[in-house]
């Protein structure tokens, strides 16, 4: 692996013919990665997330990897646009309200083959059935059960606010009011473990804060993977022939995987290794995803100016939804300041080795957001770029 100086080098040379801002990809971080998220996985197979890699050339790269099959997306809209591009096997991991979607997907053989939706309430599907516009052809569901943790009878709880189902008897309930419904089948059941998966448990200078969250994660783990053996068991009591059990995500991959009840992992953010992901025990990644903003000022010792670079991520506002300067290392925003919607000044003495026209190498705190951002992702190999490929942006495609 080469030293971050020797990264900025080459990504210099690489993109020196480019103007700044720009998007890069460094293809030999992202299929270490996804090697990486294979083996990790176990022999079971990796569903990918589109939302965090949101370039079909990507997605077509890592798909044609061994260990990897289907996508999950984030929309209906997308979800028929991938099918429509020849991806088979999209699961769809999240409900929609997307009546005129519904519509298109009950009318088309092919997309309704490839597309599975996701159901964690009936009056899901009485909308789908009041979209269909007399389409009839039948509906691939999932059904999503709530991961969180509740401790305390349930007055404590950790964990994203997803769906309504916990319990085996609560997810059989809804398998058999699928079944019972003509135009629906159930085919998968997936349980995204957030707070295991997207937590990093060893947060840089906060080691009883890290402490605290291996304990909670420890707990959460072993609580969900007893509760999921038994939901997959009731539902499986109704649909004998259930096509796939989806669970995990980029930091839990290998203890997802370790559940004899899931057979396939979700997984996105680690191909990019955005910086949300440096704070985890149980895995390390190379950051693939980098964003360059130019230097543009020179206001002082020790500072420079940069164009832009105000790209928050989603989630509680912090400072960990920043992008945070990569290279050089060693700069950091202004707190005054932060990132900027135009200009972003940088604190520390590599600023003063810096030029009006050097880059600044970011990583942005999420995976895939950074693509709503550029229309261009240049790949680059070694020193080179020697490809670029289109984002959902630049292909015109903004899904939320």
């Amino acid at each position: 692996m080469n030293s971050p100086a020797a990264d900025r080098a080459r990504y210099d040379r690489a993109t020196a013919h480019l103007d700044a801002p720009l998007a890069i990809v460094d293809l030999e971080a992202f299929d270490a990665n996804a090697d990486d998220l294979v083996r990790r996985a176990g022999g079971k197979p990796v569903r990918v997330a589109s939302k965090s890699v949101r370039c079909r050339a990507l997605l077509e790269r890592v798909l044609a990897r061994p260990g990897f099959a289907g996508i999950m997306s984030y929309t209906l809209a997308e979800s028929l646009w991938l099918a429509r591009s020849g991806f088979e096997d999209v699961l769809l991991a999240y409900p929609s309200a997307d009546r005129a979607g519904f519509g298109e997907l009950a009318n088309d053989a092919k997309l309704a083959a490839a597309v599975t939706v996701m159901v964690d309430d009936p009056a899901q599907l009485e909308l789908v059935d009041a979209a269909r516009d007399g389409g009839g052809e039948e509906i691939r569901v999932c059904l999503e059960l709530d991961t969180a943790l509740q401790l305390l009878g349930g007055r404590v709880r950790v964990g994203a606010r997803r769906s309504p189902l916990r319990e085996p008897a609560q997810l059989a309930a809804l398998a058999r009011a699928v079944a019972a419904r003509p135009g629906f089948r159930v085919v998968g059941l997936m349980a995204y473990e957030g707070h295991v998966a997207g937590v990093g448990d060893a947060l840089a200078g906060r080691p009883l804060r890290s402490r605290a969250i291996r304990l909670m994660q420890g707990t959460a783990r072993r609580e969900l993977a007893a509760r999921r053996a038994e939901v997959v068991a009731a539902v499986r009591e109704v649909v004998p022939d259930l096509e796939f059990v989806n669970g995990g995500g980029t930091g839990s991959v290998q203890q997802t995987a370790a559940e004899d009840a899931v057979t396939e992992i979700a997984a996105g953010s680690g191909l990019y290794v955005p910086r949300l992901f440096d704070n985890y025990t149980s895995f390390s990644g190379r950051p693939a995803a980098l964003f360059a903003q130019p230097v543009v000022r020179r206001p002082g010792v020790g500072v420079v100016t940069v164009l832009g670079g105000g790209y928050p991520a989603s989630g509680a506002p912090g400072p960990d939804r920043l992008p945070v300067p990569y290279l050089p290392q060693g700069l950091r925003y202004d707190p005054q300041e932060g990132a900027g919607e135009v200009q972003t000044p940088l604190l520390g003495s590599p600023a003063d080795d810096l030029l009006i026209g050097d880059r600044v190498w970011f990583r942005h705190a999420k995976a895939g957001e950074l693509c709503e951002r550029f229309d261009t992702l240049h790949l680059v190999e070694g020193d080179r770029v020697t490809d670029s490929a289109a984002t959902y942006r630049g292909e015109g495609r903004t899904f939320l």
